[in-house]
């Protein structure tokens, strides 16, 4: 089954790849918004986080409690196989409608 990504799924897939294994809720957040210079609210986050993790592909584990949380645990997240996959056919629709694409970018 051939899955469809949103533009935002795509930046949450994309910015848990890049942060790796400190891919965790505020981490994900913080990312997305230095590098798209939008604002992103936690609940949205977590919404999409929910949707990704539904249709498998992203997978959560829970970390150890810290101190600077108050003992409370971080909910990490990793791709999962599905993910890479969803990704790489978004990458690679788009590299073919940029290939065909008749637009001049300069400016």
């Amino acid at each position: 089954m051939k899955v469809y990504l949103g533009e935002f799924e795509e930046l949450v897939l994309l910015t848990v790849a890049s942060l790796g294994e400190d891919a965790y809720g505020v981490a994900i957040q913080e990312a997305i918004e230095m590098y798209s210079g939008r604002e992103v609210s936690i609940g949205a986050l977590h919404s999409t986080i929910t949707r990704l993790e539904e249709k498998g592909l992203l997978k959560s584990w829970t970390g150890g409690a810290t101190q600077e949380r108050g003992g409370r645990r971080k909910r990490y997240y990793d791709l999962t196989r599905e993910g890479k996959i969803a990704l790489n056919n978004t990458k690679t629709l788009r590299d073919e409608l940029w290939s065909i694409s008749k637009v001049k970018l300069s400016f």
